[in-house]
């Protein structure tokens, strides 16, 4: 007679042998001598070591790994700190300035300065009478203005022959943008865009499309409201 079914024998596998060694953690207790006798081929080369050798290997390597991960932490702490001096410097400037028809160029020249920023222009709209004929608030079209409306996050990526990449000085010198709207409250607001923020860089990869843009929100959100004396009130 033959069995089968659920009497049918199985052969063990490398699974269950390890699901019984993960389940039995006193076996090597029980059978230190195999710990001595276990030999492993090491990754740096075919020779055969032993268990003890081979862990010790792989904790060198995690150490090592945990190093780097810690010297990338330090170095990103270190540029995001330079970062936020740089940003504190530039919106301190923008309070020291009294004249409200300053502010703008202050804006742009401070922006440069700080954040090494080869091209930057700014323009300003559905501002105070009184500015209306200021270089800052003129040339912008109403797409330009809808455009800004309908940016909810900075953008970022080629020089594709944008409208706002002609307020650039030498703007065919500039392959990257980063087009900022400014508008009242914060950036992802519902609020229509008062004026834009232009970047500009020759290197293609400075600003690319899926970059992170916390730093630019946070630039816009200061300019904004250090350009709001400039609208009607």
């Amino acid at each position: 007679m033959t069995t089968t079914g659920t009497n049918q024998m199985h052969p063990i596998t490398e699974d269950d042998i390890a699901n019984y060694l993960a389940n039995s953690p006193d076996f090597f207790a029980r059978h230190a001598q195999l710990l001595a006798s276990v030999q492993l081929t090491s990754p740096h080369g075919n020779r055969a070591v032993s268990l003890q050798e081979r862990q010790a290997e792989m904790l060198r390597e995690k150490i090592k790994a945990l190093e780097h991960r810690i010297m990338e932490m330090v170095r990103h702490g270190n540029e995001n700190m330079v970062i936020s001096e740089r940003i504190q410097r530039w919106a301190r400037n923008l309070l020291l300035v009294q004249s409200s028809r300053a502010l703008p160029a202050t804006l742009v020249t401070e922006l440069q300065a700080q954040f090494m920023v080869p091209r930057v222009a700014l323009k300003v709209w559905d501002v105070d009478e009184r500015y209306a004929q200021e270089p800052f608030a003129q040339g912008v079209s109403e797409d330009a203005k809808t455009f800004a409306s309908s940016l909810t996050q900075p953008y970022c990526g080629v020089n594709s022959g944008i409208e706002a990449a002609g307020w650039l000085d030498e703007p065919a010198t500039v392959l990257s943008l980063a087009l900022i709207p400014l508008r009242p409250g914060p950036l992802a607001g519902t609020a229509k865009a008062f004026g834009m923020l232009v970047l500009g860089s020759p290197d293609p990869q400075r600003y690319q499309a899926g970059m992170g843009t916390d730093f630019l929100e946070h630039i816009a959100e200061l300019a904004a409201a250090a350009l709001s004396r400039l609208r009607p009130r």
